[in-house]
């Protein structure tokens, strides 16, 4: 029987960017599929009694720093604790991997390159010119790709993965959903491994 997970998240997002490989890897050990559905959690957080990394609490602001430390070298992943480009709209990133899935492309590697591009390599992925060279740089026509992304047809899809989530009662990322079950987190990717052995 296939097995599908529907993954809910944002390029913007150091959690994601940290649990992304691992997750694909998860997948790719239990031949599963992965619709990849980034949204918009601008419109999701205020639904979902989320806020914004600015309007946090001074405690919560400083525990997630301590958290992204430990889970950074607990992982070994590359990662700036703050980088110069965050917090950053990625509205337009996550577009154009959108944009690149409709096109033909695996969605997965250009969404990893545009974490770590935010996360790893402190650019700007709010930036039109960022993106189409990232873009490039995965093999894509990167100005084309970037021109695509902004039609509203890929809005529309965008908007369409963003209520979706929100009906589907999204409130993080990275956020999957697997057999109707929830799990929030890059940290309870081992319970997602479990439920997709079952």
């Amino acid at each position: 029987m296939s097995k599908t997970v529907d993954y809910y998240y944002t390029p913007a997002s150091p959690w994601t960017y940290l649990g992304h490989q691992r997750f694909e890897e998860i997948a790719r050990r239990h031949a599963a599929t992965i619709q990849y559905k980034p949204v918009d959690y601008g419109k999701i957080f205020p639904l979902s009694g989320g806020l914004p990394l600015g309007k946090r609490a001074p405690q919560r602001q400083a525990y997630r720093l301590a958290e992204l430390r430990r889970w950074r070298d607990h992982l070994g992943v590359p990662l700036t604790i703050q980088p110069k480009y965050h917090p950053v709209a990625s509205d337009l990133a996550a577009q154009l991997v959108i944009a690149a899935e409709r096109a033909g492309a695996p969605p997965g590697p250009l969404s990893f390159a545009l974490m770590r591009a935010c996360w790893s390599e402190d650019r700007n992925i709010s930036d039109a010119d960022t993106l189409a060279a990232i873009a490039t740089e995965q093999g894509l026509g990167g100005a084309k790709l970037v021109a695509t992304a902004r039609t509203p047809e890929i809005g529309t899809i965008y908007e369409g993965f963003t209520r979706e989530a929100i009906d589907r009662q999204v409130f993080g990322a990275p956020f999957f959903i697997y057999k109707d079950e929830p799990f929030w987190g890059q940290d309870r990717l081992d319970f997602l491994d479990r439920a997709l052995a079952r």
